[in-house]
């Protein structure tokens, strides 16, 4: 077979045709076009064709619009009995000549599948017209059905493009993301704003996904696109993860999306690409994930809590003189450890503030006999339940031995953290009091501040029974200590 000289061929159309960009530039015409158009090859290449064609009336508008949706869509569009002045060259006398047309407009994509050029043919159908007007008759029959059933089609055609635009808002503007990848390559041909949205706003449309989307190579999504390009059958997932640069030169972000890819295929069954359709669940698995992690948490505190409550009642009963007593003093205890609880609750089990955990704990006693000095530090949840019951300890044995248990003593409470990172120092001072002797046995006080800042914080507790008052010394470590606001 011979081969066919294409450039040729197109030059000797008989009827007008011409190329242009999506700038709408001529990148091509042939002898027919120039005849018509009475341009010379040479004058339209590069030149915008509204530039030496100007419209702004209706011809002009319907052109344009044609124009814009054959790129949009990359579907054939048809104009028909469109009015469009033609300028004369100044050789030929200037001014502009009327012409009425019906004109085709086909898309000519590149090798990715992106519609990248427009190709137009012309009917000029100026001559049927100036006839009728020359006549001052109406169109002859044949002449009259050939026009209306080009308005006709051009109506419906409208009207079709009218529907096909609706249901493209509707695509564009779903909450959930689509996307249309064509050919091997997955060649983006559309994506909606959801789509765009999740992938950071980059151009999609025209590129393989490979090169729109480097960042998810070596992920497993390029495979199953191409498992579903050759097999035709669908593949998805749920709430998988997958990492996304929504920014240029910024790090990958993690995202989880449901999906689905589904083949597309033409009127012969064949596969022609691929379409994409999911939702992303992002902030549903975060918020899943915190629950859980929250839940767990819950757990754990709810046991220590158990542990505490069980070691509480333990001592209590084990260290009180008769079953009144120990009732009195284990709902006591059960309260301060309640409070500390309430507190750390308001913050989300985050964090407590040492001085509103003192001023708790004291709240029952006489203030102007309580001097609290120290800076703003947030304690972490186990600090915080330790130095409460520690508290609690301190202000009960007071109240019954020491300074706060007559009308003239008092308690100075004074705690510093000597840098970003290092312990805890909280001093306990009793003056005023009744004279001091050391207790001839260990209670359950002593045991329960050594068991929770030895113990559960890994502190030291030093006690100190001179015969002026009562002092208790407590080091926490450098993890009790969330911040310190001095």
């Amino acid at each position: 077979m011979a081969d066919v000289n294409f450039e040729r061929l197109f030059d000797a159309l008989s009827s007008p045709h011409m190329v242009i960009d999506r700038e709408w530039r001529f990148v091509a015409a042939n002898a027919a076009y120039e005849r018509v158009t009475m341009r010379r090859r040479e004058e339209l290449m590069g030149r915008g064709l509204f530039e030496l064609f100007p419209n702004e009336g209706e011809g002009g508008r319907r052109l344009k619009a044609s124009f814009s949706r054959v790129f949009e869509t990359g579907e054939t569009d048809t104009v028909a009995f469109i009015p469009y002045d033609i300028p004369r060259p100044e050789a030929q006398g200037g001014g502009m000549e009327k012409r009425y047309w019906t004109a085709t407009h086909i898309p000519i994509r590149d090798a990715g599948g992106a519609v990248a050029f427009l190709m137009q043919n012309t009917v000029d159908v100026t001559d049927i017209v100036r006839l009728r007007e020359a006549a001052n008759l109406p169109f002859r029959s044949g002449e009259t059905q050939l026009l209306e059933r080009a308005r006709e089609a051009e109506e419906q055609h409208r009207a079709l493009m009218a529907e096909s635009a609706d249901f493209r808002r509707l695509f564009q503007q779903a909450p959930g993301f689509f996307a249309v990848l064509s050919g091997p390559d997955h060649v983006f041909t559309f994506a909606n704003d959801a789509y765009a949205r999740l992938v950071g706003e980059r151009a999609l449309v025209g590129k393989p996904v490979r090169e729109a989307l480097p960042e998810i190579e070596g992920q497993g999504f390029l495979e199953m696109l191409d498992a579903v390009y050759a097999s035709g059958e669908p593949a998805g997932g749920e709430a998988m993860r997958v990492m996304l640069r929504r920014t240029p030169g910024q790090p990958l972000q993690e995202s989880f999306l449901d999906f689905s890819y589904d083949a597309i295929r033409d009127a012969h069954g064949r596969i022609t690409g691929v379409f994409v359709q999911g939702m992303d669940r992002t902030e549903t698995v975060r918020t899943q994930r915190r629950q859980r992690l929250l839940l767990d948490e819950l757990n754990h505190r709810v046991k220590n809590t158990l542990a505490s409550v069980q070691s509480i009642a333990s001592q209590t009963l084990r260290s009180a003189p008769d079953l009144a007593t120990a009732r009195r003093s284990f709902e006591a205890r059960i309260m301060a450890l309640s409070n500390a609880h309430n507190l750390l609750s308001r913050e989300e089990w985050s964090s407590a503030e040492l001085r509103t955990l003192l001023d708790n704990g004291l709240a029952a006693y006489d203030e102007s006999r309580l001097e609290l000095d120290g800076p703003a530090v947030m304690l972490t949840p186990k600090a915080s339940i330790a130095v409460a019951l520690v508290v609690h300890e301190l202000a009960t044995n007071a109240a019954k031995y020491g300074a706060l248990s007559n009308d003239t003593g008092t308690v100075g409470l004074r705690w510093r953290v000597a840098a970003a990172g290092e312990g805890l120092s909280v001093e306990w001072r009793e003056r005023g009091g009744p004279p001091v002797s050391p207790p001839t046995r260990r209670g359950f006080g002593s045991r329960i501040i050594e068991g929770f800042v030895a113990g559960e914080l890994g502190g030291t507790c030093d006690v100190d029974y001179a015969p002026e008052g009562f002092s208790c010394r407590l080091a926490l470590p450098g993890d009790a200590v969330l911040g310190v606001w001095r």
